[in-house]
């Protein structure tokens, strides 16, 4: 498979490396700042964060 993909690259082995790195630096980037937080959004559950003490009913606050 490999083979196959370097074979159909243009030009020398400098080339061939050149473009290689520059694909997969931009799959990196497009997974990293498109794809990851797209899914992030969809897999995680909402940000409901309550802050205190969690107990219902309680008149307890947290001291200043």
């Amino acid at each position: 498979m490999y083979g196959a993909l370097w074979r159909v690259l243009p030009g020398p082995w400098p080339v061939k490396l050149l473009i290689t790195l520059v694909v997969i630096a931009a799959a990196l980037y497009g997974l990293v700042f498109y794809a990851f937080p797209w899914a992030d959004a969809l897999l995680t559950p909402q940000n409901d964060v309550t802050v205190g003490l969690g107990i219902a009913g309680s008149s307890a606050t947290m001291a200043s």
